[in-house]
């Protein structure tokens, strides 16, 4: 009699169960229905413009044609994939792609982290004010204003720098005709731009380092150094990590127009990338099935690099994004 009881007191329970989950999520939406109000746009944005468009990832497997449509167009498999990998050009834009790549994690990844320390030691509020509006303006201007400067900054017969070379005695250098010279140019207009808007994060994440830290460490007579070698950085750490982990899940992509806007015929062996690449074949040539491959061959790789990055940040720092 006893188990029957208890038998049906546990069916009861798992009846109820799901009920009172729901009335308990319906709770916590109205208690925080203002926020849930804030989200809804990004959510509606993210299930617009990132996940009903990956339907269209079918089209990889089609020869895709625009009067036919996605439906319509000839089932071909992985036709497109092994015309990539047997592409003569598939090679060039995966170096260069992973080559540009990683010069920008080692040159342009440290940089706002170092100004974010530099930065957080100004004592001078309005000064410090200042120095961060220069450092932030560079990004809100877009790559053809900033690479338009560029060019005419470095141009061998007119540009500034080429005119200082030559009065110090030197030669001018073709800056975005050699190949050395574009790739060191590359990573230095894309720490002008970025460097100042990347230290955003990482000052956010100072401010929130108890100040009695910095007290005691005073007390004890460290210095400037000491403290941000003993408290500032450790506790920027987890944040640093994170910001690394995402960074290395784009390592496949270069943006379109920074690239676009400072390449030329004189350097595509070094600056031909993935999106580059796929602007002239897909859209100039209409090629729209064989970019789709090559732009699901560019997730699954980010995501591969995206996860063993997480797996090994977790091993050696205990932190990662999951």
């Amino acid at each position: 009699m006893k188990e029957g009881i208890s038998v049906m007191q546990h069916n009861s329970v798992a009846r109820i169960g799901p009920l009172d989950k729901r009335a308990r999520l319906w709770r916590d939406i109205k208690r925080a229905k203002y926020l849930y109000i804030m989200i809804a746009p990004i959510v509606v944005y993210l299930i617009v413009f990132k996940y009903l468009p990956m339907g269209g990832i079918v089209i990889a497997f089609k020869d895709f044609k625009l009067g036919r449509g996605i439906l319509g167009s000839e089932w071909v498999g992985l036709k497109n994939f092994h015309e990539l990998f047997r592409s003569p050009d598939f090679k060039l834009i995966l170096r260069n792609s992973i080559m540009l790549n990683v010069y920008l994690v080692v040159f342009t990844f440290p940089i706002p982290v170092i100004l974010a320390l530099l930065l957080n030691e100004l004592r001078a509020p309005r000064f410090k004010r200042v120095i961060q509006s220069i450092l932030y303006l560079p990004h809100f201007l877009s790559w053809v204003v900033l690479s338009g400067i560029l060019i005419a900054m470095l141009s061998p017969s007119s540009g500034v720098v080429n005119r200082i070379i030559m009065f110090l005695g030197g030669e001018p250098i073709y800056f975005m005709a050699d190949k050395t010279w574009w790739v060191i140019t590359f990573v230095a207009s894309s720490v002008w731009k970025e460097a100042g808007w990347g230290t955003i994060i990482f000052l956010a994440a100072i401010s929130g380092i108890d100040m009695e830290q910095y007290e005691a460490a005073r007390i004890d007579g460290a210095n400037r150094f000491q403290q941000i070698w003993h408290i500032t950085l450790p506790a920027i750490l987890p944040t640093v990590s994170i910001m690394l982990i995402l960074r290395m899940g784009s390592m496949m992509d270069v943006g379109f127009e920074h690239v676009y806007t400072l390449q030329n015929s004189y350097v595509r062996s070094v600056s031909d990338v993935f999106s580059v690449y796929v602007f002239r074949i897909g859209i100039e040539r209409l090629r729209f099935s064989y970019t789709s491959a090559i732009g699901l061959f560019q997730s699954v790789v980010n995501l591969i690099i995206l996860l063993g990055t997480n797996f090994l940040a977790k091993k050696v720092s205990e932190t990662s994004l999951f």
